[in-house]
């Protein structure tokens, strides 16, 4: 099938689009007012951009509470998701009011950064502290709702010592969570986890070969 997004004449039950773009990271975003109310919500348009200096980036359907207090103190946090924490990370996107706070709503600590003054989720197996650089909006389709995209530089890194293991992250015994596409998430187990080495280059450039079996510990 083909169909043309400005027409939007898929003929499916639903826009397949979110569907298609998989696995994508959860940005679980944690911000703050001016008032010192705080917030946290599941972003499923979120991923990093860079990491020299590390970048990350979230879209926001609508100016939602998290973009005005981003806006109001230019610091965010992202806790990352996994699977003991699914039904916690369901609960904070439910649209509250402002003034109420989803770390409590959640059932989840709050807990203090180094970096910035905005919490994370403590029971999180990692998370991130960020300050923002820069706000784009997106293209406006006629009658839909706008996006806007929101970058941060990372400051500052929180990992459980459970998870590093011979000097690197186990990210399959974390079980971090992927948004899918309707209401469709995917989690990264030990099991479904592989590495691949990189392919090097022959002396001309012109032909290339990996080395077979897991990853041998070298960055190429």
């Amino acid at each position: 099938m083909f169909y043309d997004t400005a027409a939007d004449n898929h003929g499916l039950k639903h826009n397949p689009f979110k569907a298609l773009i998989v696995p994508r990271p959860i940005g679980w975003i944690g911000t703050r007012s001016k008032a010192g109310i705080c917030n946290l919500a599941p972003y499923s348009f979120f991923n990093a951009v860079s990491d020299q200096p590390p970048v990350v980036m979230f879209a926001s359907a609508g100016h939602k509470d998290s973009l005005a207090n981003i806006e109001e103190t230019g610091e965010f946090t992202c806790s990352l998701a996994n699977w003991d924490l699914r039904d916690q990370m369901n609960l904070s996107s439910a649209p509250v009011l402002p003034e109420v706070d989803e770390f409590g709503l959640a059932g989840l600590t709050a807990a203090p950064s180094t970096m910035v003054k905005v919490p994370w989720v403590k029971e999180s197996p990692a998370a991130f502290e960020c300050r923002h650089w820069k706000t784009i909006e997106m293209p406006v389709q006629p009658g839909k709702i706008p996006y806007v995209v929101v970058f941060g530089q990372v400051v500052g890194v929180h990992i459980d010592d459970r998870f590093i293991k011979e000097g690197v992250v186990d990210t399959g015994a974390m079980r971090p969570l992927a948004r899918l596409g309707y209401m469709d998430y995917g989690v990264i187990t030990p099991e479904t986890l592989f590495t691949l080495n990189r392919p090097t280059t022959g002396p001309d450039k012109r032909t290339a070969e990996v080395k077979p079996g897991p990853w041998d510990g070298v960055y190429r």
